[in-house]
């Protein structure tokens, strides 16, 4: 019967792949811009397109159901480390970790540094919790209310908090989207975060000073309304004792990272600190409700709704939307990839590249215009990862280049599009438009632009064995 299917078996034409791609597209379209549905289903059904036309080249069902569990398998880390990150969540909010992190954030705040102060209070709050949603929810709705009473455009407010809150969710490895692109590349992400660094660290630091500047334009003499703050802080200390010791679990993390600690034991040891010092610092804190926050997130009841919105998150059950849809994702690569769908694709795509710095490129170009096509940021990082994840191999890169390029493109340029689920989520929480906002997100379109651009001296790729930079012999 093996010999018969691979005689009857068939390579997939452009007309035929693109027919699969296409499916995809319109499904996912539909049903997020027309319906406002979650991408799961369209997901689903896009599976089910790619799996007709892998029958239709003449593949049995036996090996097509094949082809979709090898695609999980290799997601299998990924989906792992996010289940484990869900548990760190809830554990670090119960046990006062990341209530602190905001809090002290908070204090940051002051009228003559305004948009700075906007940058970096997102960028913690978003590092701390992993979500650029529930930052700009919360965080960013107080922030620009702050700024209309300071007088500043609201443009240029939203710029500044969209520019701190996808920073956080960037280069923090409690987000699904800083999980989901190494797993689709093929890395890790302690490797992956480590390797975002510099071109990351780059855009910050011109966004940093760009709204120093603007800042500075801007401010006016008028006294600022930080009632907002007031009470988000008073409400934090209402419920949680807010400590410096309780920074101790993300400073074990980030040194796990630092000594090379594989991802699942460094988040381990995260858990773990946090949970000693919750045990010890938070009187509500106890093992039960530990287990509990691990379980099914944390649920607050602060009495302040801004509040109750940042911190009601986490847990193993919060992460299985994400982990569906990577499921879901990897059936349909899976299918594309092993039937040569994606193959015949990409080989006409590859025709414009020629060389690593081109390939970054073409992969962030694909990104974006993903957003805009199959208006969802997840599905900008999963179809152009499992696209080009062979051709980067085959040039001899490692897989954190391709993961460095799918987020540098797909997570931030998400917020640009206004179609998009996070332009239109953007649009209903903060009441400002893509039009407004859009020319002062500076880290959301100048990161896409950056990493092209130290692609081309190699700082933003790395070879097989793991080195930054361009092979010798081609300098």
């Amino acid at each position: 019967m093996e010999e018969k299917a691979k005689k009857t078996t068939r390579k997939a034409n452009l007309f035929e792949a693109m027919l699969s791609l296409l499916f995809l597209i319109a499904i996912m379209a539909v049903g997020i811009i027309v319906f406002g549905v979650d991408p799961h289903i369209p997901m689903f059904i896009g599976v089910v397109g790619a799996a007709l036309m892998a029958l239709w080249l003449g593949y049995e069902w036996e090996n097509i159901e094949k082809f979709m569990m090898e695609g999980i398998t290799r997601a299998l880390q990924s989906v792992i480390i996010l289940i484990i990150i869900g548990i760190l969540v809830g554990m670090w909010i119960d046990a006062g970790v990341v209530p602190s992190m905001i809090y002290y954030g908070l204090q940051i705040l002051s009228p003559g540094i305004f948009f700075i102060a906007c940058v970096l209070i997102c960028s913690i709050t978003s590092l701390a919790t992993g979500s650029s949603w529930g930052t700009m929810g919360t965080m960013g709705l107080a922030l620009m209310g702050i700024g209309f009473g300071l007088g500043m455009a609201p443009g240029m407010t939203a710029g500044a908090v969209l520019s701190g809150a996808y920073f956080g969710d960037k280069m923090s490895p409690l987000s699904d989207t800083t999980n989901l692109a190494p797993a689709m590349a093929g890395t890790d992400v302690m490797t992956h975060v480590k390797f975002m660094l510099l071109p990351t660290g780059v855009t910050y630091a011109i966004c940093l000073i760009f709204f120093g500047v603007l800042g500075f334009l801007q401010h006016t003499s008028g006294a600022a309304d930080l009632s907002a703050v007031e009470e988000i802080c008073g409400a934090l200390q209402g419920r949680f004792t807010i400590s410096p010791i309780l920074l101790l679990p993300p400073v074990v993390v980030i040194v796990a990272v630092a000594l090379k600690v594989p991802a699942i034991p460094g988040i381990a040891l995260g858990i773990l600190s946090g949970a000693i010092l919750g045990l010890i610092v938070q009187p509500e804190c106890t093992l039960g409700t530990l287990l509990d926050t691990g379980m099914y997130g944390f649920v607050p009841e602060t009495g302040v709704e801004a509040v109750d919105d940042l911190l009601e998150a986490g847990g193993l059950m919060g992460m299985m939307f994400s982990v569906s849809l990577t499921i879901l994702a990897m059936m349909f690569g899976g299918i594309m990839e092993a039937t040569g769908q994606l193959e015949v694709i990409v080989s006409k795509l590859l025709k414009l590249v020629k060389g690593p710095a081109s390939l970054v490129a073409l992969t962030e170009v694909t990104c974006v215009l993903s957003n805009a096509t199959m208006p969802e940021q997840y599905i900008s990082i999963v179809i152009p990862g499992r696209m080009y994840a062979e051709e980067y191999r085959k040039m001899g890169l490692h897989p954190k280049t391709l993961s460095n390029a799918l987020e540098g493109a797909g997570t931030v340029t998400s917020a640009l599009i206004p179609w998009n689920t996070c332009g239109v989520y953007i649009e209903e929480t903060l009441g400002i438009g893509v039009a407004q906002y859009g020319p002062w997100a500076v880290f959301n379109w100048l990161m896409p632009i950056m990493n092209i651009v130290l692609a081309v001296p190699g700082l933003t790729i790395a070879q097989a064995d793991g080195t930054r930079g361009k092979k010798k012999a081609s300098v």
